[in-house]
């Protein structure tokens, strides 16, 4: 019984992780569009240029 546990126990864990790093991709994927769609509807600064969207 304890072995049958075990395996169901290590089939759970596993089928979480899995959920997790499927959600985790989405979720990086996500980041990237925005990251990129503010390079690309970045505002203009008052002199003229272009200036970074981010505070860093």
């Amino acid at each position: 019984m304890v072995p049958l546990l075990l395996v169901l126990l290590l089939a759970l864990l596993l089928f979480g992780a899995g959920f997790a790093l499927k959600a985790l991709w989405w979720v990086a994927i996500f980041v990237l569009v925005v990251w990129l769609l503010g390079f690309v509807a970045r505002g203009t600064h008052s002199s003229g240029r272009r200036h970074r969207w981010y505070r860093w």
